[in-house]
């Protein structure tokens, strides 16, 4: 019987669009992980998602809310445009908003960790 592989050794190997707006990822342990494109991107965590999700919550403990004012690119429906490596740890997405600064580690992709633990604020 082989050996678990242990957590930190886990890396994607196959990545396939389900439909238009998800991913499923096979790890190297077997495992399969489902994200839509809408969890992903809340739960980038690039330094400037993590400082609006705080204003957010720092907002509505505070103030009414208000009606946002959205760009033509985040009025289409969210995608995932690209999947780009980064070294041997984590993956650069694109969306269809424009927003492609977030650096997703493997184990955020995993769900082994919350962004909070990968510098997010979640």
């Amino acid at each position: 019987m082989p050996e678990p592989i242990p957590q930190g050794d886990v890396s994607p190997v196959e990545i396939q669009r389900d439909g238009e707006s998800s991913i499923v990822i096979r790890w190297s342990d077997e495992s399969t992980t489902t994200w839509t494109a809408r969890e992903l991107r809340q739960s980038c965590p690039c330094a400037t998602c993590r400082e609006k999700r705080r204003g957010e919550k720092q907002t509505s403990q505070t103030k009414p809310r208000m009606l946002p004012v959205l760009s033509a690119a985040e009025a289409r429906p969210l995608g995932i445009e690209s999947m780009r490596p980064v070294g041997t740890y984590a993956y650069n997405i694109g969306f269809t908003d424009g927003h492609s600064s977030g650096l997703f580690t493997f184990a955020m992709l995993n769900r082994t960790s919350s962004p909070a633990d990968d510098g997010g604020d979640e």
